[in-house]
This record gives structure tokens, sequence and C-alpha cells, in this order.
């Protein structure tokens, strides 16, 4: 019995050897991944220690070998476009790659913008889904990771997935139309690598190392790396009332609920949709409110799928239809698009209930988005007067508790480590970058940071100065038809002087915006316009890839005279009118609406109430009125302002050459 014992123990240990020296692949490298064309493209991972490996490729054998910790790498030979082809790595065991592709990988990145799928924006685009047959466009998507330690080797999880069909639905809007049109254009395989999460600010993006010149935030991130530091923010309470007891939704708690069919709402005031609750009568109320409303479904509608668009809600919505629950959404950002069995709907009056929970500003239904029922040709309108009554007060909260867990995306280097530094590796063409929304109260930091980002990310990899492509924030918020300061202005100044970088390029989206909507709905022109610059800095293209930018000004009596780069064809303004949105001031900075009028390649502004003027901004607002300004290639000019920094006379410039400006004074 001993003896059998032994030998089962060995054969155990035998098994386990074998298993743990089994050649391991990094989850990038898989099947149907795209490589990158015409380089060295490296091939990585795990083995056991000193264990040899072959990798037969395209008719050729390369032999490599494990370190002393078991990792290996080797390089694949440079490789036109096309395929596909297999690869087969052999260690203890055998790995067959299929289907891969040689052609472009771009690496795809920023906040919630870059992460916006397809399928969010299915109705704008249903044609370009609904047609998508591009197997030579594959996208990778890393899923949302966060590590406060260090650098992760791996990723836990992903795929790469073509273009084709319903699998181009969770593609990132941007990224697609931006692959879209390069291979239009040359036929040539792209590949998508999307690592983005929404509301991260840029500091998370960047390594430890590359934030040395920041310690402040390099000071943080060795504190992070304290489990126990880390962990106390769950433990510690705040010297502060606690959080007051929340009333009963009263909606909830009778014996008849309130989105019952037969429920009668008797007494109930009256609300629009859209609109805020706390515009029409109700005064700063963080609760729950129903509403109430008999819609009449034509007989044509019944039977059939129908869908619903309720617009956005501000917080949490629950749509139900003759009782039943058919939708709901958890927080405010997502439209409301709701799929309707056909047993729902039934001919005539049909009874729809909504109810909006808000915890913090204005409650209720955003303005200037759809609200309607519709199935195939027939559309029912949802806005108008509905009825409403409140369920629940939530009582004013200051804040009290335990204080809460760090929030690990926000943290400069933890979304690095988990979500770019498993990919470095990876040969790339280049770097797409769509981020700045939450970073809009350091406005005057972002320029610094962006250059770490670039810097950090091209050492990373190791491939020279790789073209960095990125997107200028677009329009959000309130008009505002006076001249006024602006943090989204000024961190599209930030993201406009980033341009210092060499080989950097910026797609101008001001113009591409919602006022009502931080995730504006047209994501095919910033892609493509992202593909522009992509032409002309990594395709070598003699093309007119960017909007007018801000070169110069020249104060001539009373009148200032603006020059531009980047003008192409031409100024002109895309409406036939004359320049607006431009302001001028005197010494004294008191901005006021000027005249402008093109001439040639310069934009000449003044006011006759601006005897002496000084300074010149255009397009200087959270969300600009109407800014006209475009190049005759039809894109638009860069918001900019002249007073970001004092001349010593009267010419100031900023030369443009391919994102190397030079700064004369």
């Amino acid at each position: 019995m001993i003896l059998k014992t032994f030998f089962l123990s060995a054969m155990l240990m035998g098994y386990t050897a074998c298993i743990s020296a089994q050649v391991r692949l990094p989850r990038l490298i898989r099947d149907s991944m795209i490589l990158q064309r015409d380089e060295k493209v490296k091939l990585w991972g795990w083995a056991s220690p000193n264990e040899r490996i072959e990798i037969r490729f395209n008719g050729k054998s390369i032999r490599t070998k494990a370190d002393g910790k078991g990792n290996w790498s080797t390089l694949l030979p440079p490789t036109k476009a096309g395929g596909p082809y297999t690869i087969d790595i052999k260690g203890t065991n055998k790995i067959s790659l299929r289907e891969i592709l040689f052609g472009d990988v771009w690496l795809f990145s920023g906040q919630s913008n870059m992460v916006h799928q397809l399928n969010i924006h299915d109705v704008i685009y249903e044609k370009d889904i609904a047609e998508a047959d591009n197997p030579q466009i594959r996208q990778f998507w890393i899923p949302t990771l966060t590590n406060l330690d260090g650098e992760d080797a791996d990723l836990p999880t992903g795929f790469w997935k073509p273009a084709v069909g319903e699998d181009v639905r969770p593609f990132s809007a941007v990224a697609y139309f931006f692959a879209k049109k390069i291979f239009d254009r040359y036929k040539v395989p792209v590949g998508i690598i999307n690592s983005s999460v929404g509301g991260v600010p840029v500091e998370a993006w960047i390594s430890e190392s590359g934030l040395k010149e920041f310690p402040v935030l390099t000071e943080t991130i060795i504190k992070n790396k304290d489990t126990a530091y880390v962990n106390s923010f769950t433990r510690r309470r705040v010297p502060v009332a606690p959080r007051p007891e929340v009333s009963v939704d009263k909606g909830l708690a009778g014996e008849k609920k309130w989105s019952d069919a037969d429920f009668v709402a008797k007494g109930w005031r009256n609300i629009n949709i859209p609109g805020y609750w706390e515009d029409q009568g109700i005064k700063d109320l963080n609760g729950v409110v129903w509403y109430h409303r008999e819609i009449d479904i034509p007989a044509s509608m019944v039977g059939k799928a129908a869908r619903v668009f309720l617009g956005r809600a501000v917080d949490t919505d629950e749509l139900y239809i003759n009782g039943k629950l058919v939708g709901n959404t958890t927080y405010q950002y997502p439209q409301r698009r709701y799929r309707i069995a056909a047993d729902v709907l039934k001919a005539g009056k049909n009874i729809f209930v909504i109810r909006v929970t808000n915890t913090n500003g204005k409650g209720g239904f955003v303005p200037d988005k759809p609200y309607c029922i519709f199935s195939g040709t027939d559309t029912v309108d949802l806005k108008g007067t509905w009825q409403y009554k409140v369920g629940a007060v939530f009582p004013p909260f200051s804040g009290g508790g335990f204080v809460g867990r760090i929030n690990a995306q926000a943290q400069p280097a933890a979304v690095y480590n988990a979500m770019i530094a498993p990919i470095v590796n990876f040969k790339v063409k280049g770097f797409c970058w769509y981020q700045g929304e939450a970073n809009t109260g350091q406005a005057n930091l972002y320029a610094k940071y962006m250059e770490a980002l670039i810097v950090d990310w091209r050492n990373k990899w190791g491939q020279g100065n790789l073209p960095f492509l990125f997107v200028q924030l677009p329009g959000f918020m309130d008009y505002n038809y006076l001249p006024s300061e602006s943090n989204w202005a000024m961190l599209r100044e930030s993201q406009l002087k980033s341009l210092s970088v060499e080989n950097t390029a910026m797609a101008v989206a001001i113009d591409l915006g919602e006022w009502n909507d931080v995730h504006p709905d047209n994501k095919k022109d910033v892609g493509e316009r992202l593909a522009l610059a992509a032409l002309k800095l990594s395709y070598k293209e003699d093309i007119v890839y960017s909007g007018p930018l801000y070169e110069s000004f020249l104060i001539e009596g009373d009148k200032i005279s603006i020059r531009f780069s980047h003008t192409g064809g031409g100024l002109i303004t895309n409406d036939g009118e004359m320049p607006s949105s431009v302001s001028i001031a005197g010494a004294d900075k008191k901005f006021v609406w000027a005249k402008a009028k093109i001439e040639g390649n310069k934009l000449i502004v003044w006011n006759e109430q601006v005897p002496e003027p000084k300074f010149v901004r255009y397009a200087w607002a959270d969300n600009p009125v109407d800014p006209n300004l475009y190049n005759k290639e039809g894109l638009p000019a860069s918001p900019f302002r002249t007073d970001f920094s004092q001349p010593r006379c009267t010419k100031f410039s900023v030369f443009h050459s391919l994102g190397k400006p030079r700064i004369e004074i």
C-alpha cells in the first residue's frame, strides 16, 4: 500500500509538472487577431523555465527558449498585409492560432465617448449596422479593470471579433468608422484594440514612471499600494450627522400600486414630458416622482413588437405599460430605448406609468430628445401633458456614515496598470484618444498630462514617435448668449496646446456635440475626422486633415486680424453668414460680441465700442452658439483665445506644422 501511494504521488507530481510546463499565450494573442504589417512582430508568453519553443509561420521555423523564470518571446519577420495565416507554437504542448491577418492595428482609448458602442447608437446607425460585413475589420475589447498595486502581465479575458452582422454591435462607434474609412481606402485589414473606460481622468491612463514629474500623483500611487491604507477608507467615519431615514415610496406601499393597470390617478397634478420637475412647480425635490398617462394606440400597432423612446431621465426610471414593467435604466446618461413585446399593447386606451428617482440636481426628463412609441410605420407621440404625484421625498443630506472606498478607476496609473500594461508588447500603427470630460476641473494641467501620456505610451511601446491622434471636446451644456468664462473652453485650449508634441493631430469636434447629452450621437464624423489625421500622419497623404487652427494675431488700429494654419482651400463660414461666436476686449478683458469678416485667410475682428482692442476669443464657451468658421474642405476651426498669455508686442504667433508649433514673441 505504501509503495502504491508513492507511485501515485509520483504520477500526480509528474502530471502537475507537465501542466505547469505548458506554453501559455497572453489573452491578446488569439485566433482571428490582426498583427501589424511590415514590422517585426513580437510573440510572447510563458512556459516552464528554460523550455524550448518552436514557432512555425508562413513556411518558416523560429526557435526560442524560455528564461529561468519561464518568460519567452520571439519576433516574426515583417509580413505584408493579408492572410489568413496559421501560427503553430510548440513546447511540451502545441497551440495553433488560426485566421490570423496582417494589417494596421490601432489602439483606441479614453472615456465613455470612445467606449460608446454602435449598439447604443443603433437608431442613427441602423443602416450601418445592418450592412456591416467587414471580416477584415476586427476589434479586441478590453473590459474595465484596475490595479493599484502595479502593472499586470495579462488580461483576464478578451476575444477578437469581426465587424460582421450582430458582432459589430459591441464595436466602439468612433473606432469602427475610423477603421472603415481606412479599410475602404487601402483594403488592408484594420485591427482595433479598444481600451476605454467612462469617467476616468487622464492620470489613470499614465504609468507610474510616466508620472514622475508629478510628485503629488506619485505620492498617491505609493499610498495606494498599501492595502491597509486603502482598506481604511471603508472603516473611517466622518463626524457629521448620519443619513436621514428615507420615506417609503407611497406608490409601492399600498395594496394597489400606482403602476397597476387598473389604478386610477385621482387628484394628480399636470406636468410636461420632456422637462425637469423643478422647472414645473416642484421646488428642489430629490425623491421619487410618478408619471401617469392614458395613451391611445391604433389597432394597426397591436400584436406587433414595438419600441419606446423616452429620451433621457434624471436619474433612474422604470416604465410600465398596462401594469407590466417593460424597461428600466439605473443611471442618467443612457438614452431610454425600450423594446415592447407584441402582447403588451392593445387597441385604444393604454396606461403608461413612469417611476423616476432623482437624488441630486434637477429631476425629470431631458428636453430636446425623442419621446414616442412606434411599430413599423406607426408612431405615437409621448410628449405633452402627463399627471404626476410625488411618491417619496429624500431629506437633505450633507454626508456622514462610513467614508466610501477609494474610486480605483480615478487613481493615477490604476487603469494603465490593468488595461494598458498587458498590451504594450503588441505592435500598433498608432493611438487614437478621446477623453477630457473628467478633467475639465483641471483644465490648466491637462496639456502637461497629455504630453506625459503621449511620451509615456511611446516609451512603453518602443516604436518611436508613433502617431497620436486625439479628439477635441465637442460643445456641451447650456448655451450662453453672453461672452463668459468656461472650463470646457480652457480644456479645449489645453488640447490645442498638446499639438506641441511631435507627430500629433487633433480632430476638432466643436460642431458635433449636443447641449443636453455628454454622449452625442454623431460618432461617425468623429471617427472619420480622426481617420483624416491618420491619412496624413501615418499614410503620408497630401490632404487637408484639420480645420483652421489659430496661428497669430495683429492689432491694427481699432481692429484685430487673426491668421490661421490649416486653412486648406480658404476660410469660409458653413452657413454663408458673417463669422459668429467671436468676442473682443480691450485691456480690461471685458469681452463683448464682435463683428467679423473673412479677408483671404485672415479673420478681421472689431467692435466700435472697443476702440483700442487687445484680445479676441472664438467659440469660447462650454457650448458656443453657432460657431461657423470652417475651411472649404468642411472642417471646423478650433476654438481659441488670444489672451492665454500676454504678448510683449503686438504680434503673437503659433505656427503649426504637423503638430510641431513654434512660438514667436
